[in-house]
């Protein structure tokens, strides 16, 4: 068996396998989508592989539509050349159950598979697909940085000036090419269509709107796009960006999923990594939880993806949502464990579950410091989500997480993921007004000290490990330069730029008690090998 149309005619061998073939007329599916396409999506990665596309599978297998999804690439190009293009833009999903059963599906939704790159072919088959009156939603899972157009320290992302003075003609950022191809939709009829980001940050539908709206303006400015344009991005009858929450947990393809499938006969499923290093295989590996709750805002229509398990709803809805799996319910425990996994040695999360010191410090995180300021949304309970996450979700010993992938990017996370609750309690947000004070917050600032200790780059043995990627670790490296390990503070001086800044903790953590709260903390985590275990166990047991 190997991921491609021919292998998939004799259906018996993949049947014997265990894993299921798609049974729609996947043909007519890919006739219909160049004819009509009615979602094009941004970012042809794993979580899209592993959920959108899949929802898209379970509406196309009962009948409910008729077109797949147009995947576009727009960053690393490589993933369509050695990903998509020899696999027939096919994707072997392999769920990984609580209880160690499996559920292996070939996932065949993708009708195209195209670069996003403007000066490539595939670009102008992107123009048509925005073209299309029947273009219903464009969606995004591109990550957080997709949207930015300036980088660390206000440093410019690259191609964004260039773009803003040249036009949409032939842009080269992410957010430029996105811009220039809604500009041919304006230009074609100014049609109707939803821009859908499903990334996991706060109020996403409006990081995309501030970040298209910019090329528009900056176009208009210059000369290179009449008002008109900047006028159809701005009526939400005609374009809107709809607010989400996405969440489903879909690590790296794991080597022992890999062998798994091997063992069951299916051929080339060796991942490797492209030269933007991303690591992509045939196959993905996935939790069986997932949550996808969306803005009901379509100018245009959209798929019946609530027949597939999505949630549509009110903005504010979605905003509740999202606060409570990204700021209490999940993300920051996700974030403590990576920080204190790698300092402690851990290469899996389920792992660290069975550390008692590490189970506690996320139940205080959740339940205890979190919890009380959360606003029940009304369609998911914040406890029971909790419960899951931490019963069910996080031990899960059949999905190899690793706290390392999780702890990338940390300085773009911490602000929301653990900002918020200190905010919710300065400003008497939820129970927060029944008697709660920041200085109730124990453990929150024990993460951010861990994440502090976790930068200077020794575990907890002393051994030098590799930072995961992070825009600001560059500039952190430099501020907490010369402190070693077993090295007596008062660390002040180092600390007090770092902790004062309210892009990286949310607030100024010195306008609170837990400025030098984190600074005590920091001293005794460094105080010598051992000291990040014997911190934590101190502060989990008390």
């Amino acid at each position: 068996m190997r991921l491609n149309d021919k292998s998939l005619i004799d259906r018996s061998q993949w049947e014997k396998a265990g894993i299921t073939l798609p049974s729609f007329d996947r043909a007519a599916m890919i006739a219909a989508t160049g004819k009509t396409p009615e979602w094009a999506h941004f970012g042809a990665g794993n979580i899209f592989r592993a959920f959108p596309a899949m929802l898209q599978q379970a509406l196309l297998e009962e009948g409910s539509v008729q077109t797949g999804i147009v995947a576009a690439e727009g960053y690393d190009y490589e993933i369509i050349d050695t990903l998509f293009v020899p696999h027939d833009n096919l994707t072997l999903l392999v769920t990984l159950k609580a209880d160690g059963s499996t559920e292996k599906k070939v996932i065949a939704s993708v009708a195209e598979a195209l670069k996003a790159d403007s000066t490539d072919m595939d670009f102008d088959r992107l123009k048509e697909v925005f073209e299309s009156p029947s273009l219903q939603m464009t969606s995004f899972t591109i990550t957080e940085k997709g949207y930015n157009l300036s980088g660390a320290g206000g440093a410019g992302v690259p191609g964004v000036e260039d773009d803003f003075r040249n036009g949409p003609g032939a842009p080269v950022s992410y957010m430029g090419k996105v811009a220039a191809l809604m500009h041919s939709r304006y230009l074609a009829g100014a049609l109707p269509i939803a821009l859908v980001s499903m990334d996991n940050c706060s109020h996403n539908g409006d990081r995309l709107r501030d970040a298209v709206l910019a090329f528009a303006r900056k176009w208009r400015e210059n000369g290179r796009a009449e008002t008109g344009f900047v006028s159809y991005l701005e009526d939400p009858a005609k374009v809107s960006f709809p607010w989400s929450m996405i969440d489903k947990i879909t690590p790296r393809p794991d080597d022992s999923v890999k062998a798994m499938l091997a063992a069951a006969g299916f051929e080339g499923a060796e991942g490797r990594m492209t030269a933007k290093g991303t690591y992509i295989a045939p196959f993905v590996n996935a939790e069986e939880t997932q949550y996808l709750v969306i803005e009901n805002a379509f100018p245009n229509g959209r798929p019946p993806l609530e027949k597939a398990g999505v949630i549509f709803t009110d903005r504010e809805t979605v905003d509740k949502v999202e606060k409570m799996k990204v700021c209490t319910c999940l993300n920051p425990l996700h974030t403590a464990l990576a920080i204190f996994g790698c300092l402690l040695g851990y290469k899996l999360i389920n792992e660290e579950m069975k550390n008692p010191d590490l189970l506690k410090l996320i139940e205080i995180i959740g339940y205890k410091e979190g919890l009380p300021v959360v606003v029940d949304p009304g369609i998911l309970s914040p406890r029971e989500f909790i419960d899951n996450v931490i019963k069910v979700r996080l031990p899960n010993p059949f999905m190899p997480d690793a706290p390392q992938r999780i702890a990338t990017d940390t300085s773009q996370k911490i602000p929301v993921r653990f900002g918020e609750t200190i905010k919710a309690y300065t400003n008497g947000v939820g129970d927060a007004s029944k008697n709660l004070k920041v200085d109730d917050l124990k453990l929150i600032p024990l993460v951010f000290a861990g994440w502090l200790r976790y930068l200077v780059g020794l575990d907890d043995s002393g051994k030098p490990f590799e930072v995961s990627p992070d825009p600001q670790y560059e500039s952190l490296k430099a501020a907490l330069s010369g402190i070693r390990l077993g090295q007596s503070g008062p660390f002040h001086e180092k600390l007090a730029p770092i902790l004062s800044n309210p892009s990286l903790f949310g607030v100024n953590l010195y306008d609170t008690v837990l400025g030098e709260r984190v600074e005590r903390y920091f001293e005794e985590l460094l105080a010598g090998p051992g000291a990040v275990a014997g911190t934590l166990r101190k502060y989990t047991a008390s």
